[in-house]
């Protein structure tokens, strides 16, 4: 299948491209290199473009055979989302709708949509599953929340297929090496805790120590980005024309700020000194996945569920590129 790739240089797209490709389809990203990395390609079909540009999305569907797309173009920080509501609803909800006119202009019925966890917003329990309460608490979510609202539409009106994934904390990196985690600003756990023994910064910080957790910080749900990228290819198979379904990626298994900072510990050998401050305003105490229906509706299983196995993964990356891809 010809699978067209948005934000397909970004870190999760380049994990999804190298999947598509070892699973025999053919990608072809479509990125504007804002946030991605000419370099996380690799040797697959790169058209430079923005998702804005109906025109040259259509061209590049059209020129390439697209059968399906995998939408992961998007601005992501949920803090800077707060300060510029704007960018992210004009980024992100305004050019999705330009991407699914396009696609049904194209002929293209068939989209993975890569959302967010953040559409639950403080969650009423945990596990979270598909159908709890969706009430985002930031224009982020908010914003990945309208396109699915949009996928509602579409679908039975034009006959398009959609499935959208819902995100929640993606680490580590490709353990065959080569791509890997490069955010500027790098806003991640991993990362940011990673650039202490690199010498980058000199601590890291934790934001609360009196959350309802057992050691008072937060407690987030991670999965490792390889898991990730499988169940793109693996939800492909689960589209169906007229249906949008959504389903939740993680491990079923939260770990708390301190846990994930001893993780670092033990693999890199550093002492990683770690500073208190004071609570972010909107930080759930507790956010962890069910994923049993991606389980059960398209066999996907997470291969590294071990929160050291993605640590090692993410410090083998980092330790060989600490100025990541070197574009910047």
């Amino acid at each position: 299948m010809n699978v067209l790739l948005t934000g397909g240089a970004g870190y999760v797209g380049s994990h999804v491209t190298r999947a598509l490709a070892a699973a025999g389809h053919t990608p072809v990203v479509y990125d504007n290199l804002v946030n991605g990395h000419r370099a996380a390609v690799g040797g697959a079909a790169f058209v430079r473009g923005d998702v804005a540009d109906k025109p040259a999305l259509l061209a590049a569907m059209r020129d390439h055979d697209i059968e399906a797309v995998i939408h992961l173009a998007a601005f992501i920080e949920a803090g800077e989302s707060v300060a510029k509501p704007d960018k992210y609803f004009r980024n992100n909800t305004i050019i999705g709708m330009t991407l699914l006119d396009a696609m049904r202009d194209a002929g293209v019925g068939k989209l993975v949509f890569s959302s967010t966890a953040a559409v639950y917003g403080t969650p009423s329990r945990v596990p979270i599953e598909e159908t709890d309460r969706l009430e985002p608490i930031n224009p982020y979510g908010a914003s990945k929340l309208c396109v699915e609202f949009m996928l509602r539409g579409y679908a039975p009106a034009y006959g398009m297929g959609f499935v959208a994934l819902r995100y929640f904390n993606v680490a580590g990196a490709d353990p065959a090496g080569g791509i890997g985690e490069d955010h500027s600003p790098e806003t991640h756990l991993i990362p940011l805790i990673l650039q202490v023994p690199l010498g980058k910064r000199p601590s890291i910080k934790i934001f609360g120590q009196d959350y309802d957790t057992p050691d008072g910080t937060c407690i987030r749900d991670y999965i490792h980005v390889c898991d990730l990228a499988a169940a793109h290819v693996l939800a492909l198979g689960a589209i169906e024309p007229g249906q949008v379904k959504a389903y939740n990626l993680g491990n079923g298994e939260g770990f708390s700020v301190r846990q994930v900072i001893d993780a670092c510990r033990e693999v890199t050998g550093d002492a990683i000194a770690a500073e208190e401050v004071a609570r972010r305003p909107g930080d759930p105490a507790r956010l962890i996945a069910t994923s049993a229906k991606a389980v059960a509706e398209f066999g996907w299983r997470p291969k590294y569920p071990q929160l050291k196995t993605i640590v090692s993964h993410a410090w083998q990356w980092h330790k060989a590129n600490p100025d990541g891809y070197g574009d910047r």
